[in-house]
């Protein structure tokens, strides 16, 4: 009905066999015309106490019927809307006990509870409270798993019942339409599956032209699914109470009865209702102290690990491994980490092959912490030993580096309620087939082989944790190395080049963006005869390895040249040195000795970048390209050609003219327009014209103009 001129709306179709009634009748009338006055009194003075009409529930009414006054339970629900839904339920039997005294008729339960030592001990004084309260013949403690499968953890029954207990159903026995209807309505009857369900008449609200809500009706019918599901079972009554966790479903109170019909009174079930809450309370505070303590404990050896890696003089790997290592953070067989360049292991770990392959997996998940417990279902191909690696729990870091935990196997049986793999059948329907609910519920066992223990909400909390702290200080790391790789080069950078009367020559060095720093350089110095050295060269790689790199070669060239060994010779000897000592370097150089009185040009070349040369026209210097520095049995031969007075020089490293989204030629194009524009041939005008502001690599250009 509507509130509040209180006229019925909707009414269901049994009103006839319940009260007397026919549907013409009422629909549209005042209350009052279907159970009178007084009792519709009653209501009305209920509805108007604002608030939730449930702490009213139940209203005794006294209705008349077929010329004599029956008693029954009114429920009120106040819907969206301004709808008063009235739910009138025959009370069978005497009234134990009305609703506000619910709390006097399970104070002993209660207080059980609040004495239990063990979940299993609340469990179990649940189970047998709603027993000896409700009158069912099996009642069971049903909790679900993180994939909502259940099983009985405590059960309360009739002495020639088979038991339940510790039997698992798969998840879709419980469908995730019924769970997110069982986190609204905590409580579920089905008095008698063999009821026949009543429809509401009209079906469709008049007024919203939608279906009437009846989520939190009592009376509500059910899935017919649900009905064969019970009926398969044997069981002619049910009743469910909702265990809840912080709103989320994580158990039911099931009760079954197999005799007959059972109607509990609205009392009782009001009181189970009431002991269900107290029992996901209690559950909620023990579970939340349990994980309390786990959190605490697993903090605290987070904290001695990331104070452990914040010493700068050893390794991030090793730290991880000292006492408390990563094995005392969460429990494994074995971890293996490769962290900042270093592969180290602790404890029972696959071979390196595996474990690489295991890291593949894990950086192809796209997660930053990636978990299973069935690795030989996400790896069929890889041959793991279960006794080492049946789980895996890894942590993608940046540049590829990982922490890998590996659990052994975890042999377990399951029994289950009937085979959870057969979950449904198809039955025929005429020219169609449905499906139907499983028939069979025969203790099935299913032996669990190729699996480790779970990993737990709480374990992948520690990871993250874990992960946030050593990128940050695998940042931190970096950026401390990469402060001194570029102060390192800085320091080799000329501090000045020289001033040659009748000649311009100019350099210039930009540092790549986000403070990467390359393995450029260059050089300009006037040997004792009066000749002047040019040199631009190129390391391979970022960081301190290639400023580190850079500086031997540099020096390693620099006094070659110095001692007057022409340039070509000079680099020959440089890849001499490089293949036999620095046998992972890889570079590429360009060096020129120019006379200063005549403009004669000797040149050679290691795999860089051909200098321009500007004059009547611009073009490649005509210098003969060898191979980088680092290749075994290399060459270098030299060239040489001539500055004319008003000619230049331009040297560059591949960071001037290589950008995203387009080739080098094209860079190399855009290099040679913007220098056959003329003017002033200066090294930091060159790259303000072309260096983009976001370069990924190190700019270096060094100018040379004969005036």
């Amino acid at each position: 009905m509507r509130e509040p001129g209180f006229q019925i709306r909707q009414i269901s179709a049994n009103v006839t066999d319940l009260l007397g009634r026919a549907v013409d009748d009422v629909l549209g009338r005042h209350l009052a015309a279907l159970i009178g006055a007084e009792q519709a009194a009653q209501i009305e003075q209920a509805a108007a106490v604002f608030g939730d009409l449930r702490q009213r529930n139940p209203l005794e009414l006294e209705i008349p019927v077929a010329g004599r006054s029956r008693a029954f339970d009114a429920l009120l629900h106040r819907e969206p809307g301004g709808v008063l839904l009235v739910e009138l339920e025959i009370a069978y039997g005497e009234r134990p006990f009305s609703f506000p005294n619910t709390y006097q008729a399970v104070r002993n339960s209660v207080e059980q509870l609040n004495r239990a030592e063990s979940t299993t001990e609340l469990y179990d004084t649940t189970a047998r409270a709603i027993r000896d309260l409700l009158g069912f013949d099996r009642v069971m403690v049903y909790r679900y798993d993180q994939d909502y499968n259940g099983e009985v953890v405590a059960e309360c029954k009739r002495d020639d019942l088979n038991s339940f207990l510790g039997l698992h159903y798969p998840a879709s026995d419980i469908p995730a339409q019924a769970r997110a209807m069982y986190e609204k309505n905590w409580l579920r009857l089905i008095s008698d599956v063999d009821y026949t369900p009543a429809p509401l008449v009209p079906a469709i609200d008049p007024d919203s032209g939608t279906p009437l809500d009846l989520t939190h009706a009592t009376l509500r019918s059910v899935s017919p699914i649900h009905i064969e599901y019970l009926q398969n079972m044997g069981v002619r009554a049910s009743m469910s109470i909702s265990l809840l966790r912080h709103g989320r479903l994580w158990g039911l109170i099931a009760c079954h009865h197999y005799a007959g019909p059972h109607l509990p009174p609205y009392g009782a079930r009001a009181a189970a209702e009431f002991l269900g809450s107290t029992l996901s309370l209690r559950l909620v505070d023990r579970f939340d102290d349990d994980q309390l303590r786990e959190r605490l404990a697993a903090q605290s050896t987070l904290a001695a690990l990331t104070n452990a890696t914040r010493n700068d003089s050893e390794p991030v790997a090793a730290a991880l491994l000292q006492a408390p290592s990563l094995l005392d953070l969460l429990p494994a067989t074995g971890v293996a980490v490769r962290v900042g360049g270093k592969y180290r292991v602790l404890g029972r770990v696959p071979p390196a092959e595996a474990v690489t392959a295991v890291a593949d997996w894990a950086r192809d998940a796209d997660g930053e912490v990636v978990a299973t417990d069935c690795l030989s279902g996400e790896l069929p191909a890889l041959d793991l030993d279960p006794t080492v690696a049946a789980g895996a729990l890894a942590l993608n870091l940046p540049d590829g580096q990982y922490v890998i935990w590996f659990r052994e196997e975890a042999l377990r049986s399951v029994d289950w309620g009937g085979d959870p793999h057969n979950k449904a059948i198809a039955v025929q329907e005429g020219d169609g087939v449905r499906l139907s609910p499983r028939k069979s519920f025969e203790r099935w066992r299913e032996v669990v082989d190729g699996c480790s223990q779970p990993w737990t909400p709480i374990h992948v909390e520690s990871a993250e944790s874990l992960r946030r702290h050593l990128v940050e200080e695998l940042y931190r790391r970096t950026r401390s190395a990469l402060q001194v790789a570029e102060m390192l080069q800085r320091s080799l950078l000329p501090p000045s080049i020289p001033t040659i009367p009748g000649w311009e020559l100019s350099a210039h060095y930009q540092p790549a963006a986000g403070g990467r720093v390359g393995g450029d350089w260059y050089d300009a110095f006037v040997l004792p005869d009066g000749r002047l050295i040019m040199l631009v060269g190129d390391v391979a790689g970022h960081g301190l390895a290639a400023a580190g790199a850079m500086a031997q070669l540099r020096n390693a060239l620099r006094s070659q040249l110095f001692t007057g060994v022409a340039p070509g010779e000079a680099l020959s000897r440089l890849n001499e040195f490089s293949v036999h000592l620095m046998p992972r370097a890889f570079a590429t150089v360009v060096a020129a000795r120019i006379a200063l009185d005549t403009g004669e040009v000797e040149a050679a070349s290691a795999g860089h970048l051909m200098p321009f040369r500007i004059g009547a026209d611009v073009d490649a210097a005509p210098i003969r390209l060898a191979p980088p520095i680092g290749v075994r049995g290399a060459r270098y031969p030299a060239s040489s050609f001539t500055v004319a007075r008003g000619d230049g020089l331009v040297m560059f490293s591949d960071g001037l003219v290589e950008r995203r989204g387009s080739t080098l030629d094209e860079g190399l194009g855009l290099l040679a327009a913007t220098l056959r524009r003329g003017g002033e041939v200066a090294a930091s005008r060159i790259s303000a014209a072309l260096a983009p502001s976001d370069a990924e690599d190190d700019v270096t250009v060094l100018t040379l103009r004969r005036l």
